[in-house]
């Protein structure tokens, strides 16, 4: 397809703009264009923290003779990566019915290995899902090693013996690390430091201070003599997304993308929903409004404050006492103060 300029100008006039430089199965590097620093950077700290996945999250050891104790083979089991292939589909487990967890909010994993010769190797690929969901690969241990055998989980010797009974469920990495759906997100922009973001410590040799980056020939550096632009912004940013392995880096953006989305959707329903009446008045949360006189609306249903007394009066004062403070004339005297 031939390149059509006007075509370009149009697209970028509508919003941001993504171009890809490099996508595999281990990560995606990509430079969003058209866009502001606060936009770039929300989409960067969604994908870190605010994606779901699936992750083991309650253990049931029935038999564990290895010399590793409970709690450290349950944190190890946390870590493994489990692919997320049709997550929407399962529930958190605080929105599930469920007294503890079921099919509708978990995936079960059972693990059992005891060794038969001088040593055994226990690994990922021992974790066998159980149920309905596993048809759909909804929680198999993600396995990407030449050898097939996933994250190395423990060792046994001879009659040592592992059995037990792994549920995971659905979460995000802001609750548990081990939620999360990148194990990295590399973010940069202005590879030259144009605008001047980070001092140098040595101006006579930025080259040594300022390394240039794989996108330094993406943008042209600064001239010699070129003016410092004080209204200059960063447009351009260069993201390198890395999979752990749940989800592929390509789905780890659309779905950072997505959250971000109903995230916002979720912000316009709630400053929206009070609006509405005849008049579309706004009906929510306010501070207190004041009448013709000057009053808070308050105070005309009865209420006062701590040192009120229903007439706008400090505690001190009042119409029968002459509005005066504890100083004055009238609680000790005509005109005349306390210590008077």
């Amino acid at each position: 397809m031939d390149y059509d300029p006007m075509a370009m100008d149009d697209a970028e006039s509508l919003g941001p703009v993504v171009k890809i430089s490099q996508a595999d199965s281990q990560r995606v590097k990509f430079e969003l264009s058209n866009a502001d620093l606060a936009f770039a950077n929300s989409l960067r700290r969604v994908m870190l923290g605010e994606i779901p996945t699936l992750a083991i999250d309650l253990v049931e050891i029935e038999e564990n003779s290895s010399v590793l104790a409970d709690e450290f083979i349950a944190h190890r089991l946390g870590l493994i990566p489990l692919s997320a292939e049709g997550i929407d589909n399962l529930l958190y487990s605080r929105d599930c019915d469920c007294d503890e967890y079921c099919e509708h909010c978990s995936v079960k994993l059972t693990l059992h290995a005891k060794c038969t010769g001088a040593e055994m190797s226990v690994s990922a690929r021992d974790l066998v899902p159980t149920g309905s969901r596993t048809a759909q690969g909804l929680g198999s241990p993600v396995i990407t090693d030449a050898d097939g055998l996933g994250s190395l989980l423990l060792k046994l010797r001879e009659g040592q013996e592992i059995k037990l009974e792994c549920i995971a469920k659905k979460g995000i990495a802001k609750e548990h690390a081990k939620w999360a759906a990148p194990s990295a997100i590399g973010f940069e922009y202005d590879p030259h430091n144009k605008l001047h973001h980070l001092d140098m410590w040595y101006e006579t040799d930025p080259a040594k201070e300022w390394p240039p980056s794989e996108y330094a020939d993406w943008e042209e550096p600064p001239q010699e003599g070129e003016p410092f632009d004080y209204d200059a912004v960063p447009s351009r940013f260069y993201f390198n997304v890395e999979t752990v392995g749940g989800f592929p880096p390509d789905a780890i953006v659309a779905e950072g993308i997505k959250v971000l989305q109903q995230k916002l959707a979720g912000l316009i329903h709630e400053l929206s929903e009070g609006e509405g009446g005849e008049n579309g008045d706004y009906n929510g949360p306010r501070s207190p409004e004041y009448n013709n006189g000057g009053e808070a609306a308050w105070q005309d249903q009865g209420y006062t404050t701590p040192f009120g007394n229903g007439g706008n009066q400090s505690a001190w004062g009042g119409a029968g006492a002459g509005a005066t403070t504890p100083y004055g004339a009238t609680p000790y005297g005509a005109g005349q103060s306390s210590w008077q």
